[in-house]
């Protein structure tokens, strides 16, 4: 692998950190954590009809721009720097992924357009109450054959699932458990008989909700019952471009803090002039620079299809998760009383942290989930 960005991967960084920085400040994000959507329409509409984001590792034949998921992590990676509040994550990350990895050709034609030009929001709902992220916690039983499916159960923890226009509901066939039977279904986000609230959650930028399906009439997304290994693929690349997103943060709280230390002055000196504060310092750089190269290189294995895939994103997940967390809680004591206050967004980043730290397994999980994958 080439352990430098392109000239032309730069520039892309350089465009979306422009977009962020203008369209996703602090005041910005205060705003539509106060929203029960989450997200502006008109940052959202730019997003796919000027940048192209949506689409931006779709392939051609089906409207994207057929890049790569080191391009997608360099827009992550930019996305968590700023916070950005929309439902790019559960569309691109979770649904176009979970589409591209289970559906036919003609499933995926039928699909992804919409996605990529922005125009249909996505979800994947997967989690159940039980808040497990394996496959005996999918409990949702789907009845029906053919083309003809009917849905009845919960999903919880769907990010932007009152948002989406396109639900990819996983669920398994009648008699089944385990790995076995696991199914991909798509249902409108107006369909009848299902019902969507939006749930209070500690991490406001990211909106979450509670599906209720009562006989959901859904159409089948690939071979019903064969669903496990496109989900585990579809997870493992959500864990990829979590990874970026929290480097993306981890970053920003890294660059707050020693800016903090170098203008506030204590005793007659800059703080970051005390020896305790540059031990913080540094431990963080070393901390998320270590991140980075976990993320860069599983996004690197995302894009190659590498099969080294399933070992990096759970290695690249538990780091992250825990090098983002350390750094925020680090920011908010480098800041000394200030950095508690709910006028300085030091808390906004804690919170990030934690909730991306607990989203698709948190660091212990992907740990023994690593310890499985190369056999220990």
């Amino acid at each position: 692998m080439n352990f430098a960005f392109t000239e032309d991967q730069d520039s892309l960084r350089d465009v979306v950190r422009s977009f962020m920085d203008a369209k996703s400040t602090e005041e910005d994000v205060r705003t539509l954590m106060d929203t029960e959507s989450g997200y502006d329409t008109a940052v959202w509409a730019q997003m796919g009809g000027e940048l192209g984001l949506p689409g931006l590792h779709i392939p051609e034949e089906f409207g994207g721009q057929g890049y790569g998921f080191v391009e997608l992590g360099i827009v992550f990676e930019e996305m968590g720097r700023r916070l950005l509040c929309a439902p790019y994550f559960a569309t691109v990350a979770l649904a176009a992924n979970a589409i591209l990895n289970a559906g036919t050709t003609e499933e995926k034609a039928a699909l992804l357009p919409g996605i990529a030009s922005g125009e249909t929001i996505g979800a994947l709902a997967f989690t159940e109450s039980n808040g497990r992220w394996d496959a005996d916690g999918i409990t949702m039983v789907a009845k029906g054959s053919g083309s003809d499916w009917t849905l009845d159960g919960e999903k919880m923890f769907v990010i932007d699932g009152h948002n989406a226009d396109l639900i990819v509901v996983v669920a398994r066939t009648e008699g089944t458990s385990g790995e076995d039977g696991i199914s991909f279904f798509t249902v409108a986000g107006d369909a009848a008989g299902l019902t969507r609230t939006p749930l209070a959650t500690m991490d406001q930028t990211r909106k979450q909700a509670r599906l209720e399906f009562s006989g959901v009439k859904a159409s089948p997304l690939g071979a019903p019952g064969a669903g496990w290994a496109a989900l585990a693929k579809t997870l493992d690349q959500a864990a990829v471009c979590l990874s970026n997103e929290m480097v993306g943060g981890a970053q920003f709280v890294l660059d707050m803090s020693v800016e903090y230390a170098k203008v506030r002055v204590q005793f007659g000196r800059p703080i970051g002039s005390f020896q305790a504060i540059k031990h913080k310092c540094a431990d963080m750089l070393l901390e998320v620079e270590s991140a980075k190269s976990a993320a860069y290189y599983s996004a690197w294995a995302a894009a190659e299809d590498n099969e080294e895939l399933p070992v990096v994103a759970s290695l690249s997940k538990a780091y992250c998760s825990d090098a983002y967390f350390h750094a925020t809680a680090e920011n908010i004591q480098i800041h000394g009383g200030i950095g508690f206050t709910w006028e300085h967004p030091a808390h906004l980043y804690f919170k990030r942290a934690k909730s991306s730290e607990i989203l698709l397994g948190d660091a212990t999980y992907h740990r023994e989930l690593l310890a499985q994958r190369i056999g220990i």
